[in-house]
């Protein structure tokens, strides 16, 4: 055998393992990311529209978010459990939800206390990612 011949056979497996190892970043491509995108008053209550973008592969069955509301003194206002799901593989959708009896402008924070299904993952809070497009509003975890 050549040395340019084993030299070529290592490369390539050099090359395989670095396709192997760096070139899926399943971590990145595997969360759900929540965003707060807008409050609207209706009602006598607020219609809160959350923007879902699941980056896997996979769909998921079910989302449920357990929601927390405080108001500007940062005070619990309202807890929400909402379905959020099902979310197809690789898309974004925007989720509508009211909440009766809670005024828009009164909101100063959305916390995600948690996220109790989310189609099988072990930690489902660890996979989803928060963020907010409302003004003044803090959507965090």
């Amino acid at each position: 055998m050549s040395p340019f011949v084993s030299s070529r056979a290592a490369l390539s497996a050099l090359a395989g393992f670095a396709a192997l190892t760096l070139g899926v970043p399943a971590t990145a491509a595997s969360g759900v990311s929540v965003e707060l995108n807008r409050l609207e008053p209706k009602d006598s209550g607020c219609q809160i529209s959350i923007v879902v973008a699941n980056a896997a592969d996979k769909a998921l069955d079910s989302l449920k978010l357990d929601l927390v509301f405080f108001d500007k003194d940062g005070v619990i206002s309202r807890r929400l459990a909402v379905e959020a799901g099902p979310v197809r593989a690789s898309k974004t959708s925007v989720k509508l939800f009211n909440a009766a009896e809670t005024k828009c402008d009164g909101i100063g924070r959305v916390l995600l206390n948690d996220v109790t299904a989310c189609g099988g993952a072990e930690d489902c809070l660890a996979a989803v990612s928060t963020s907010s497009r409302v003004k003044d509003v803090e959507f965090a975890k």
